[in-house]
């Protein structure tokens, strides 16, 4: 195996997972351990919108992006 190639593999294959707790107000909160990254929606079809948003910008920068996001109630 080449140098680094296992470090890249890994990247590849970045996984974020956020743990979702319904609001009070009503609506989700979703929060990334790990990572700085919060999103809130009123609707679970927005949250899932949100997620992928805000993860989007949390890593603009990075050398490598989340190929999977996983939202656990």
């Amino acid at each position: 195996m080449r140098k680094g190639a296992g470090i890249r593999a890994m990247l590849s294959a970045m996984e974020v997972i956020f743990e979702v707790r319904e609001s009070e107000e009503g609506g989700y909160t979703a929060r990334a351990p790990g990572h700085s990254i919060v999103a809130e929606a009123e609707t679970w079809e927005a949250l899932r919108e949100n997620v992928r948003e805000a993860a989007a910008l949390h890593f603009k920068d990075a050398p490598a992006r989340p190929t999977l996001i996983r939202l656990h109630l």
